[in-house]
């Protein structure tokens, strides 16, 4: 059982996209919902039990499914049916969620039950919130989802709930669902007509696991400032550049870009204390875009991270099941909320935005490779001296792996969501691919770390030799210092890169909190 943690209240307020992650990452939160949550459960539920008392006929609920929807279920047959359609979803196929993603998606879904249009009983509710709170980690196939609701998820985490399906014990070990709950001390589930569709009739991987890489991207953000301001430095102390002037107050004011201003500002302070706030007569009149224009690229990332998040919260606080019961109108209304394309257009476009933040940075890169940029005497003795570190092993060759790693992020930025076909008879004729969008991104996300601590571990290479005249910026003297530890153990390049990535990530999430 999980040790004592924060809590996660869910009522019917708003619920914002990093807490999600924060509670997804930390197997000790604990969750529950408040009065208030259950209350409007329970109405929601009122509607759904109304509508089967009057006989009419309603999608998934005295109905089949997808093709079938105009195919009536039995009476009868209804109770039994819900195990059907749990089962019928159950398969995925694919790696297994890690923890904090099934936590993600558990979570996503116990929400979107909260907002009052899923239909289940307040019991069910509570239900996925003791999942959570007794570290249950379904056994969750990655792949299965075509984006008009994660349905293969969901009925992974379904089946467990109900006494099937698989789960994973502490040490990574496959177990069935039912000895998971047997052991947290939980009764398998009994589904009410109507709760199968209403658990896995909706976008909850897309949204929870995509709370998770928000993090991961805002983190990003910080990162690729901080590796700018590395190569900044370093294109200044021997190439003459480093010009200040595009990162002015000035020139930010003059674009209204939240994002760009936001860049320059990081960047200025990561500099502040530095000679490169001085007058500097011999400094180039402008550097190349990759450097100028960087603030820019970097804006424009970051403001698509904020509408990523504007979006996650769109999913994780509207109510997307279908059918909706509306406790409004008191009606089960079919629709097709659980179609998530403005989220799948977010993954879309910040892979792109990705790889344009990778081209500034490799070029960057190059710039501090020889025969590129060009070495002053002085700088070849230091750096044969003071740090023991060799000029030649300018971190070795990974210029050539900042390259590869680029050509990753070119690949990656290619559209995901134009390739599903058409399903269930032609009924289900479109399709928006989310959970492969967020799949690429997540690559891409990778792949972009490493090419900026590449970035990072070769400006502060270049940085290492301390220069009275030249004093560092406060930011980035720390940065230099805390890699210097790295750089000075000489691990092997895919270690090195590792840790610098780790080192670099943990104070970016420092400096968030």
């Amino acid at each position: 059982m999980p040790g004592p943690g924060k809590t996660l209240v869910i009522g019917t307020s708003a619920v914002s996209a990093p807490e999600v992650a924060e509670a997804a990452a930390d197997p000790t939160f604990h969750v529950e919902l408040n009065r208030e949550a259950l209350t409007l459960i329970q109405q929601s539920r009122g509607v759904v039990e109304k509508a089967a008392a009057s006989g009419q006929r309603v999608y998934g609920l005295n109905t089949l499914l997808g093709s079938g929807r105009d195919t009536a279920v039995e009476e009868k047959s209804i109770l039994a049916y819900q195990v059907q359609v749990v089962r019928y979803h159950n398969s995925g196929v694919g790696a297994y969620l890690d923890r904090a993603a099934a936590r993600a998606v558990i979570l996503a879904r116990l929400i979107g039950f909260s907002r009052g249009g899923s239909g289940v009983r307040p019991e069910t509710a509570r239900f996925y919130a003791d999942l959570l709170n007794s570290g249950i980690h379904p056994a969750i196939p990655r792949e299965g989802s075509v984006g008009s609701s994660d349905l293969t998820q969901l009925a992974a985490v379904a089946a467990v709930a109900i006494g099937e399906g698989e789960a994973l014990d502490p040490s990574g070990a496959v177990v069935p669902g039912a000895k998971a709950l047997a052991d947290a001390g939980l009764q398998p589930l009994v589904l009410a007509p109507g709760e199968a569709l209403a658990l896995v009739s909706a976008n909850s991987y897309s949204v929870g696991a995509g709370t998770l890489a928000l993090v991961r991207l805002q983190r990003l953000a910080g990162l690729a400032d901080v590796a700018l301001s590395l190569s900044l430095e370093s294109i200044a102390r021997y190439d003459g550049g480093g010009n200040l002037s595009p990162f002015s107050p000035p020139i930010q004011a003059a674009k209204a870009v939240d994002g760009q201003r936001l860049s320059a500002e990081a960047v200025r302070r990561l500099l502040s204390g530095g000679w490169l706030e001085g007058a500097r007569p011999e400094v180039s009149v402008q550097d190349a875009l990759s450097f100028r224009a960087a603030p820019q690229t970097h804006g424009a990332f970051r403001d698509l991270v904020q509408q990523f998040e504007r979006a996650l919260e769109v999913e994780l606080n509207g109510r997307s099941d279908n059918p909706l019961a509306d406790v409004g109108s008191r009606l089960m209304v079919s629709g097709g909320n659980f179609q998530p394309m403005q989220l799948a257009l977010s993954f879309e476009s910040l892979r792109l935005a990705l790889a344009h933040v990778g081209i500034s940075s490799e070029r960057r890169i190059a710039k501090l490779y020889p025969p590129q940029r060009t070495i002053r005497a002085r700088h070849l003795a230091a750096a044969s001296g003071g740090s023991g570190l060799a000029q030649e092993e300018l971190p070795g060759l990974l210029w050539y792996s900042a390259a590869g790693l680029l050509a990753e992020l070119k690949f990656l930025a290619a559209p995901a969501t134009l390739g599903a076909p058409t399903l269930s008879a032609d009924i289900e004729d479109h399709s928006t691919l989310a959970p492969l969008a967020l799949q690429q991104l997540e690559k891409s996300l990778e792949a972009a770390e490493k090419l900026l601590a590449i970035e990072a571990l070769t400006g502060s290479y270049l940085l290492l030799e301390a220069d009275a005249a030249q004093p560092l910026g406060k930011g980035t003297a720390a940065v230099v210092g805390c890699l210097a530890d790295i750089l000075a153990d000489r691990p092997p390049a895919s270690e090195l890169v590792e840790r610098a990535r780790h080192a670099l990530l943990v104070r970016e999430e420092g400096e968030a909190q």
